[in-house]
């Protein structure tokens, strides 16, 4: 029994630890969200003409709550001594993401982007299903009305639109060479002489890999990588070499390399990195434009209603499908 206390003791100090870097504030684009007084006691912010009420927030809290929640099948919010830092990060991710849709729904209506009227008729269908699937208690806390449901799909059906909009003109074809992944064997050290030593013992015809064990500075030696993984001057020589092929000392601004190129060319990963720089370009693409718009728009947050606003976790709110009742409707997008 004390064992698995620690164990979810541990699990949850590391989800914790991990999910905190994700989050530097509240913001949309790159301008932080205003704090403010100014709005009445049932809005938590308000993002140019767009003003967002507490049940809107509480129904993104309530999934995020859930969906943060659990982990390796332990309920997380049994752990008294980390329940107030969980729910401060499901309260900044809720805020952020109602933030970021809410903007990009404006954006897509400044662009005369709007819902077809079968889209329509299937944002009234999925907010239905996932209003229907909310209990008593769920409805008791939300406070919250089929309709509400309804114009929140809207606005997430509007912030997909706007991106595969501004996406759509997206060069798709990546060559291999750019895409390419590799494998290699990396010897790293901060040191010039401890670098020195290194290229005396690889020139002295000892393994490659027994010197990677004795010099390496890195957890691991054994790397995967594309282009920019590594500094410039690496992948310069990097993506130049043979299999088998072991590199001179390649000198960085932060140490020493040696390589050896264990597989210049893996197909199935270069095949999965061509689709990850394809995704790059469009969020580029996607951000010039959204940064354009965002930079003059005003932002308030009811600083007071969003400290005050609490999850509720004994067990009574266990709704997490507002994000896969859509998904439902209309897929999962680009």
């Amino acid at each position: 029994m004390k064992q698995k206390k620690k164990a979810k003791k541990q699990i949850l100090a590391l989800l914790l630890a991990c999910l905190s870097l994700l989050l530097c504030g509240c913001k949309i684009g790159n301008a932080d969200v205003v704090l403010t007084t100014n709005l009445s006691d049932d809005e938590v912010f308000c993002i140019g003409k767009k003003t967002v009420s507490i049940a809107e927030a509480k129904v993104y809290l309530c999934n995020y709550q859930n969906i943060y929640g659990s982990a390796y099948g332990l309920n997380l919010w049994e752990n008294d001594s980390h329940k107030e830092e969980l729910q401060q990060y499901v309260k900044d991710v809720a805020l952020s993401e109602m933030t970021r849709i809410v903007t990009m729904a404006q954006l897509a209506r400044e662009k005369d982007i709007a819902l077809t009227g079968e889209e329509q008729i299937l944002v009234e269908q999925a907010a239905e299903a996932y209003y229907d699937s909310l209990t008593e208690a769920e409805l008791d806390y939300m406070n919250v009305r089929q309709s509400t449901i309804e114009s929140l799909y809207e606005d997430y059906m509007l912030a997909r639109k706007v991106y595969d909009t501004l996406t759509e003109g997206v060069n798709q074809e990546v060559s291999d060479d750019e895409a390419r992944v590799m494998e290699a064997s990396v010897i790293y050290v901060k040191d010039r002489n401890r670098a020195a030593e290194v290229l005396n013992q690889l020139n002295s015809g000892r393994d490659y890999l027994v010197v990677a064990a004795d010099y390496n500075e890195t957890a691991e030696s054994d790397m995967t990588f594309g282009r920019g993984t590594l500094p410039p001057e690496v992948d310069k020589v990097a993506f130049q070499m043979e299999d088998g092929q072991v590199s001179e000392c390649i000198s960085t601004d932060d140490g020493y390399y040696f390589l050896q190129c264990v597989n210049k060319y893996n197909q199935e990963l270069t095949d999965s990195n061509k689709s990850r720089i394809v995704r790059k370009r469009e969020q580029e693409a996607f951000d010039a434009e959204y940064d354009a718009f965002v930079a003059n728009l005003s932002s308030d947050l009811n600083e007071n209603v969003w400290k005050e606003l609490k999850l509720q976790t004994d067990g009574s709110i266990t709704t997490n499908s507002y994000f896969t009742v859509f998904e439902r409707y209309f897929g999962t997008g680009k």
